[in-house]
């Protein structure tokens, strides 16, 4: 129970065991410690080091052999003392750098299919939704079309999630349009020759980008409400150009 705690108060395993081990030894040496504390001696040695520099252990000569001794407990509560004001000075530098950091878009990166699904099933997680997309033509041809004509688009037209879409005009993208209707979708075509789409990019969630790219099996996820913005109103000039 000891160990523990001590563990919790920021000791690691083997301090928490040398500190134990020399507060019921008294005064002492190394081969003593270690025999108590079940830690190899040349560890010890380092260990007392340690706990010497917080203030736990003092040493002293006798008889030119240099003996060990725990300080009282309650130095224990000097060095969280310590620690808890050198945290309070450092706290508002830390909280800057947690401010710029929150500020940075949170990108996840996947590789392979397998990969490509995960991003795809992540739109799932915004039920009743507007989506938008620009769809690549790889979506229908380099892709587990399976995938996405038996599981995905179900569970998303089960979960109520509308879509608006750009897509390369091309044989199956012209098949695709014509079942919008049931598929709570509506696509529009753009020319494959003189606007080619490599990769696919889903806008969702308010402030969630999803780009997959077929060819080189990359897909990403992009949290950013500013990238959101911009992309959305992109979208939203090319959708009513077309």
């Amino acid at each position: 129970m000891l160990l523990k705690t001590l563990q919790k108060i920021g000791l690691n395993e083997k301090e928490a065991k040398v500190y134990l081990a020399s507060l019921e030894l008294g005064e002492t040496n190394i081969q003593r410690i270690s025999k108590k504390s079940g830690v190899k001696r040349t560890t010890v040695y380092d260990i007392l080091e340690s706990l010497k520099k917080r203030g736990l252990i003092s040493t002293f000569k006798k008889n030119k052999k240099i003996f060990y001794y725990a300080e009282s407990p309650k130095s224990l509560d000097k060095d969280l003392d310590e620690k808890k004001e050198l945290l309070k000075q450092a706290m508002s530098e830390l909280m800057s750098i947690s401010n710029l950091i929150d500020k940075k878009p949170k990108i996840r990166y996947f590789e392979h299919v397998e990969g490509i699904k995960e991003v795809y099933l992540d739109t799932l997680n915004y039920p009743e939704q507007e989506m938008v997309s620009w769809i690549a033509e790889e979506a229908f041809y380099n892709f587990d079309v399976d995938f996405l004509n038996s599981y995905y688009h179900p569970k998303r037209l089960k979960k109520k999630i509308w879509t608006r879409e750009i897509a390369s005009d091309d044989p199956e993208t012209q098949k695709y349009k014509r079942d919008d209707e049931k598929s709570l979708r509506n696509t529009k075509l753009l020319s494959a020759e003189d606007f080619p789409l490599d990769v696919s990019i889903n806008l969702y969630g308010k402030n969630k980008i999803g780009i997959m790219s077929f060819d080189e099996e990359i897909g990403i996820i992009i949290e950013s409400e500013k990238i959101y913005v911009t992309l959305k109103s992109m979208f939203e000039f090319a959708w009513g150009k077309l």
